[in-house]
């Protein structure tokens, strides 16, 4: 990973998540080399400028929970053609990346 911020490096991660994939927040924080970090990502993300035009909405928690209060974020996922189970988590075995794919 490259150097810079932590925020930084959680938006470079971020940019690289592919159309109809989504990561969570642990996984993020594993690729910037701060494992225990997971909670700290999604606050860097909570604050993302809008400028940046980052595709958060692809990032989940560790059970596929999309972010409360953010209804969008599912119908943003869906039509990248992510899947969704009965419960209304994301389907993580048929959507997570894996850059190693």
């Amino acid at each position: 990973m490259e150097q810079g911020t932590f925020t930084d490096q959680v938006y470079q991660v971020v940019a690289r998540i592919p159309y109809g994939r989504v990561a969570t927040y642990g996984q993020i924080a594993f690729f910037i080399g701060a494992p225990r970090s997971a909670r700290q990502v999604g606050n860097a993300l909570s604050h993302t400028p809008s400028f940046l035009s980052l595709p958060c909405h692809r990032v989940v928690n560790r059970l596929g929970r999309t972010a409360p209060g953010w209804p969008e974020q599912r119908r943003l996922l869906e039509s990248e053609g992510v899947s969704f189970r009965e419960n209304g988590t994301v389907d993580l075995a048929r959507s997570l990346w894996r850059p190693e794919e």
